[in-house]
C-alpha cells in the first residue's frame, strides 16, 4: 500500500506563486509515476501534470503549460508542483496521486491507484 499526503495549499492573489508538496510513504517502490489533479466546485476532477518517477518524463495539461512545473525528489519521496502566474480559475482542491504504471499522454485519473486527501488553493483577483 502507498500513502500520499499533500501540503502547501493556501490563498494567494492573482499573479502570485505557490508550491505544493506531496510526500509518499509505504511501498513506494511499486509506483512509477505520480501526478497532480485538481477539482473546482461543481466541476469534474482534471489532470494537471504528471511525472515518471525514475525517468523523469513529464506531461502537462495545456492550461498550465509555461506556468506550472512538476518535479520529484526521489531521495525524499516527495513530489512538487511549482505554480507561478496563478489565475483565479486555478482555484481548486489539488490532489496528489501515484500510479503502478507509466501512463502515456493526457493525465487521466483512471491511470492512478493511490490518492491523497487534497490541499486547497484559492486565487483571488
Amino acid at each position: 500500500q502507498v500513502r500520499v499526503v499533500e501540503s502547501g495549499g493556501g490563498s494567494v492573489q492573482a499573479g502570485g506563486s505557490l508550491r505544493l508538496s506531496c510526500v509518499a510513504s509505504g511501498s513506494t517502490d511499486i509506483t512509477y509515476a505520480m501526478a497532480w489533479f485538481r477539482q473546482a466546485p461543481g466541476m469534474e476532477r482534471e489532470g494537471v501534470a504528471s511525472i515518471w518517477t525514475v525517468e523523469g518524463r513529464t506531461s502537462y495539461a495545456d492550461f498550465v503549460k509555461g506556468r506550472f512545473t512538476i518535479s520529484r525528489d526521489n531521495a525524499k519521496n516527495t513530489l512538487y508542483l511549482q505554480m507561478n502566474s496563478l489565475k483565479p480559475e486555478d482555484t481548486a482542491m489539488y490532489y496528489c496521486a501515484a500510479s503502478r504504471f507509466r501512463p502515456w499522454g493526457r493525465v487521466q485519473e483512471e491511470s492512478y491507484d493511490y490518492w491523497g486527501q487534497g490541499t486547497q488553493v484559492t486565487v483571488s483577483s
